[in-house]
Formats: structure tokens, sequence, C-alpha cells
């Protein structure tokens, strides 16, 4: 007859203590993994004075009334690689150039300003920029930022976009 004890494996040749001891070792890494992305990506989405971005909403409001009381409203429309806007409403006359404002609800480093070159009537043009897929917000304000227009679009941006004074109430068309 055999010793069973001279026949078996040491521990560290058992499959069953690795996996074991594998379990809180992910864990482990795991954790820090998430410990090295917490202190290495910064959040964009903290303002660092909040006191003085509180303050500045009543600049905005004031812009949004404005642009209420001249009843502006603007679509935007991609054609090929050029960006059309037709902007309507009481205006005393159009601006040469008006600011349009794209940013990324949760990636700052994406925002983007095109500066739009009036081009008759009510009509502005631009180049169209790359912009990465998803939700994206739109500002629209003149040269001299005394009024404002906002909503929201997606990417890949194919149908035209209004932007009014109630960005809730914007829908792409």
């Amino acid at each position: 007859m055999t010793n069973p004890a001279l026949h078996s494996k040491p521990w560290y040749r058992e499959p069953w203590p690795w996996f074991l001891i594998s379990l809180p070792a992910t864990a482990v890494f795991a954790g820090l993994a998430t410990a090295w992305l917490a202190f290495s990506s910064a959040d964009g989405l903290v303002v660092g004075d909040y006191y003085k971005a509180g303050l500045a909403i009543n600049q905005t409001l004031a812009r949004d009334d404005a642009a209420r009381a001249m009843a502006l409203r603007a679509t935007l429309q991609r054609t090929g690689d050029i960006l059309a806007l037709t902007l309507a409403g009481r205006l005393p006359a159009y601006p040469d150039r008006i600011v349009l404002t794209l940013a990324h609800p949760t990636r700052q480093g994406l925002d983007q300003t095109l500066v739009l070159s009036h081009a008759g009537g009510g009509h502005y043009r631009a180049a169209m920029p790359a912009m990465a897929a998803g939700k994206w917000h739109a500002h629209l304000t003149d040269a001299a930022v005394s009024w404002r227009l906002s909503g929201v679009l997606h990417t890949p941006f194919s149908q035209p976009v209004s932007l009014t004074t109630d960005p809730e109430s914007t829908v792409q068309q």
C-alpha cells in the first residue's frame, strides 16, 4: 500500500489556493486603478469660485430676457462642411458676426467657439468643425453679448436645430 502523503503536491502547485488568492488581489488592483484615475484626472464640472458663478447667472438671465423681448429665434443646419444659421426676430440691424459656442456636457476640452459671418438677410455661415458624437449645448450671442439663444443638438448633426430663449423647449427637428 502506498502512502497518500507521499503523492500529494505542494500547496503552490494546486489551482485552488491561487484562485482564492486571485480574488482579493483583483480587488486590490481595481482599487489602486480607481485611486489612480481619481487623482490623475481633473473634475471639470466643479466651479472653483461658485459665488462669482452664481452672480453671473443674473447677467445670463438678462441676456435671455433681451432675446425674448426681440422675439429672436435661430435655426442651425449643416450643409456639407458648412454650418448655416438663419436668425429671425425684431433686430434693429443684423450684426456682422455672431458667436456660436458648442459646449460638450461632460468634456470641457471638446468645447468649441465659432464666429459666423453675415451672408445677407438673416443668414450666417461658418466652417463646420469636427465634433465628437453625442449631445452638445449650443449658445448663440452677438459680438457685444447683449442677447443669447440656447439649444441642444445631437451629433452626427444631420437635422436642423432650433435655438430659442428657453433651452428646455428646443427640440432637434
